[in-house]
């Protein structure tokens, strides 16, 4: 899978200068970021992956909270990551940020103590969705803790109608293990120990779900 096979699937990212305030508004950015950090606890020293990390909020985040970090983002829009690269200049943060695609990540085996991801999986299909889960477990290290937010199995009725526009917008098969709550077993399969939702939070486009686990030991 090539970069530009992606961008389709993130199409409301063209518009690059609404991206951060849109997101703002729909999704209760700042919460549901600062919940995942919190949950994650990154250490000094720890390098920490932002897989699919669109204009680099979550990267700066984790850079703030724990400026010791090596923090890296990875994303296949230039035109995202250009924009996130800028975001890191203005905030004096030292961030890496790389192009390329999660079925085929550009890290070495165990390179990572951490990874971190917010509202990307719903993006996949479902054997873009294993093989990303797959190839996270191939670049943490052996302990290293996988911490997602994204779109999840509906609280109620309302949450069900209202994550019927991400659904449209997204796709009906890329958003359905999310709205079945089936990334949990997706991950657990890959290798991941114990990897189950934490909690979730009601948005004006459904609930965001969180997910962590850590490692299976080989």
């Amino acid at each position: 899978m090539t970069g530009t096979e992606y961008i389709p699937a993130l199409r409301f990212r063209v518009l690059t200068g609404l991206y951060d305030p849109l997101v703002r508004l729909t999704t209760r950015e700042r919460r549901f970021k600062r919940q995942l950090l919190e949950r994650a606890g990154v250490r000094p020293g720890e390098r920490v992956l932002d897989l699919g990390c669109g204009t680099g909020t979550l990267a700066l985040a984790a850079k703030r909270a724990q400026p010791e970090a090596i923090v890296i983002g990875l994303d296949a829009d230039p035109a995202i990551l250009d924009r996130a690269r800028r975001k890191s200049e203005e905030a004096g943060a030292e961030i890496t940020f790389a192009d390329g695609v999660s079925t085929e990540l550009p890290f070495a085996d165990a390179s990572f103590d951490i990874v971190l991801s917010t509202l990307f999986f719903h993006h996949l299909e479902s054997d873009a969705k294993r093989t990303t889960a797959n190839e996270l477990a191939r670049v943490v290290t052996p302990s290293g803790r996988l911490h997602v937010a994204d779109w999840g199995p509906p609280q109620d009725p309302l949450m069900a109608f209202l994550f019927l526009g991400i659904r449209l917008l997204d796709g009906f098969e890329p958003t359905r293990e999310n709205a079945a709550g089936g990334l949990p077993s997706l991950f657990s399969k890959a290798g991941f120990a114990e990897f189950g939702p934490r909690e979730q939070l009601r948005t004006p486009f459904g609930s965001l779900a969180f997910y962590s686990g850590s490692r299976a030991s080989e």
